[in-house]
């Protein structure tokens, strides 16, 4: 189980796997000036409730992997997740895919696009 901590203060568990494809996502749009909002579900504990979180370049993002193993990177997650990230609703965890993706509706092939 991973951590993600924004801005020193807010800190959401999600599992190491999800984490680096939500990571993959951040850093790309981020290195690509393109600020959005981040959703997740909040725990039983707080309330069941969700957090949404404005990303952009200026706010502090910590990852923290707890496990020692980089995991392997499914391409059709990542574009998935990068597709809810351009949508109206910003990023936010979905399912991984089964099938792998390799390229694109649009015709662009997906393992250039994340290399």
């Amino acid at each position: 189980m991973g951590r993600l901590t924004y801005d020193n203060s807010i800190k959401v568990d999600v599992e190491d796997r999800a984490l680096t494809h939500l990571q993959i996502v951040i850093v790309n749009k981020l290195r690509r000036g393109e600020p959005f909002t981040l959703t997740w579900k909040d725990d039983a504990s707080l309330g069941n409730g969700r957090t949404t979180v404005w990303i952009h370049p200026g706010v502090s993002l910590v990852f923290k992997f707890y496990g020692s193993r980089q995991p392997e990177i499914n391409i059709a997650w990542v574009e998935a997740l990068a597709q809810t990230a351009n949508g109206q609703s910003g990023l936010y965890l979905v399912p991984e895919p089964t099938a792998p993706l390799t390229s694109r509706p649009d015709g662009q092939d997906i393992l250039a696009l994340h290399a």
